[in-house]
């Protein structure tokens, strides 16, 4: 039982025992005490004045006294007005410490057969262009939790959708056939997935330039966009690909190989990986026969010119075409039937889609959809919906190449994790290698740390100078810390100072007991993260106990201090809270270097 739930129990003990009366765990109000403030929880007192018929101090003093007398965990109290601070023994505090501290993986809980089992979807490339600053944000955050979800005790099965047909692809094609002159990326000398780009892009200066052309020619704007003729031939050959054209469907091998290729590049920079792969072109297919089933039974209807839609309406939602008037599938058949593919494969108790925001209505129609088909576990479909990510100069655009590019960003990343570490001293006595592999882990600790810190939920700005910092709350300050206590733990072996396990040593002082405390929220943290989605939580408190270990850091003597017992404390406290650092930066997917 956490300190929460012990003080909420015995508070319920002592209002039946001092005025007769039970009352419900929502009434009884336990939260940490304000720094400001002595004590380590706070009980509110007011909700309690109806039964105790005594004003707020007079009814705190008797509950702070029957909880001292009974409760060998709190060892004193004071009373602010009607707010009752408890403060919790160094008895208890060195027995958590003792239970828990050596433990390099304090916190996580392992899964068993009995665990939940959840299907996280993320990355969900297209493959007519290079990865971008948005699908960084999609790849980090569904890879971060799905290390926090098994941190909490689920069994996590990481899977990728790639978008591999349609329209877009037969752009980056037909582009590539008139402007390509039969480049390749060895050719060339450019990564896969920046070559197909590029041609995704020239696709569009040229439908832009026939637009232009047929305008001035006497077509409206509307006219010219749907009879300009690159655009005519990319749905020839949309239609040729459908249908398995020998030709066509090879080139969309091979340029899709380039682009698998590039992509294992980036995720393999990025540190995120996938449990299994599926393949649009394998599975925008599978849930006609589920739509026409549910038509046949009732649950959709049938509109004049034969296209099949669901009616949601008494949902609360609209109608959602599911089959066009020529029988083909939508966007939404295809995930219905993935969906299915994916539950009789892996029979999760939970689907979660990371995608962003602007796909909130599309997962509320498929959940429910699902559910109409007969499949109740629609319902347990989750949407990790996130905010959208952009530079400060703005948006970007795919279409014309003003995204960022997630190899480039990467590689400026570096650059800048260099100059900034060089300028400043921080790996002198490191070998040219060495030194590399540090400024490597810098920048993506930076990179992935400024993106994760944010709520999913909310939008954000990327600001790639800002993001490596070796002061405030970034990846670097983070990573510098625990380095600092590897350095004072590599001094403490070479003094041949031994850090037992396990103390009798009750003489802690506040600043230590602060530093107990963060690591006694760590496991709470890690549930209500995983529980929340939220990267940004587990973030928030790495910075928190980063913040609190270098305040003790410059207060207090470690390895001087004159009493052996406290010396050999401090350096164990500073090695669990290094444990922690690297828990938690790990469920961010960050490393952590030794020395820096």
């Amino acid at each position: 039982m956490n300190l929460e739930k012990l003080i909420v129990e015995n508070v319920k003990i002592a209002l039946e025992n001092l005025y007769n009366q039970s009352v419900d765990d929502k009434l009884i109000q336990v939260q940490s005490t304000r720094k400001d403030f002595e004590g380590d929880y706070t009980l509110v007192v007011f909700p309690f004045l109806k039964i105790s018929k005594k004003n707020p101090e007079q009814t705190a003093l008797e509950i702070g006294n029957f909880l001292k007398e009974n409760v060998s965990e709190i060892a004193d109290y004071n009373i602010v007005k009607g707010f009752l601070n408890l403060s919790i023994s160094n008895l208890y505090w060195l027995s958590f410490f003792n239970g828990h501290c050596a433990n390099p993986s304090f916190g996580h809980i392992g899964s068993d057969e009995n665990s939940p089992k959840i299907m996280i979807e993320y990355s969900s490339p297209n493959t007519n262009k290079p990865l971008h600053l948005g699908h960084i944000r999609n790849n980090l955050l569904g890879f971060s939790v799905s290390q926090i979800l098994k941190a909490a005790g689920k069994e996590v099965v990481m899977v990728n959708l790639v978008n591999d047909r349609g329209i877009h692809i037969c752009k980056s094609m037909l582009a590539w056939q008139k402007f390509g002159n039969a480049s390749t990326p060895s050719s060339s000398g450019k990564k896969g997935d920046h070559l197909v780009g590029e041609y995704y892009v020239k696709f569009d200066v040229e439908y832009k330039k026939q637009i232009a052309e047929l305008i001035t020619q006497g077509r409206t704007e509307e006219q010219a966009k749907k009879e300009a003729p690159i655009l005519l031939e990319a749905q020839e050959m949309l239609r040729k690909w459908e249908a398995k054209d020998t030709e066509i469907y090879s080139l969309w091998k091979e340029m899709n190989s380039w682009v698998y290729d590039g992509f294992e590049k980036t995720y393999k920079k990025l540190g995120v990986y996938f449990d299994k792969m599926y393949y649009e072109s394998e599975t925008y297919l599978l849930g006609k026969q589920n739509v026409i089933d549910g038509l046949k039974k009732g649950v959709l209807i049938q509109k004049d010119d034969s296209s099949v839609w669901a009616d949601l309406t008494a949902d609360g939602l609209d109608e959602k075409i599911l089959l066009r008037s020529d029988g083909t599938s939508v966007y939404m058949t295809q995930d219905i039937g993935t969906a299915i593919l994916r539950h009789n494969e892996f029979n999760a108790d939970e689907m979660t889609y990371v995608v962003g925001n602007e796909q909130d209505y599309h997962f509320k129609v498929l959940s429910l959809v699902l559910q109409k088909l007969g499949y109740e576990w629609g319902k347990k479909l989750h949407h990790l919906s996130y905010g959208m990510v952009e530079l400060p100069e703005g948006k970007m655009k795919s279409r014309e190449g003003t995204v960022v590019d997630a190899d480039d960003l990467i590689d400026e990343m570096i650059e800048t994790a260099r100059k900034t570490s060089q300028e400043l001293g921080k790996l002198d006595g490191l070998s040219p290698e060495e030194a590399e592999k540090v400024y490597y882990t810098i920048a993506m600790g930076a990179l992935k740390y400024f993106i994760l810190k944010v709520d999913p939920r909310k939008n954000m700005t990327f600001n790639p100078n800002e993001s490596i910092d070796f002061n405030g709350n970034t990846g670097p300050f983070i990573q510098y810390t625990y380095a600092r206590i590897q350095s004072i733990l590599r001094k403490a072996k070479e003094q041949e100072i031994e850090i037992p396990n396990e103390f009798n040593y009750l003489n802690i002082n506040k600043k230590e007991i602060d530093l107990l405390k963060y690591l006694h929220r760590l496991p709470q943290t890690v549930q209500e993260a995983a529980a929340g989605y939220s990267p940004a939580l587990i973030a928030n408190f790495v910075y928190e106990l980063v913040k609190e270990f270098n305040q003790f850091y410059h207060e207090f003597s470690i390895l001087k201090e004159t009493d052996e017992n406290a010396k050999k404390f401090r350096l164990m406290l500073s090695k669990s809270v290094a444990y922690a650092i690297k828990n938690c930066m790990n469920l961010l997917g960050i490393d952590v270097p030794e020395r820096m």
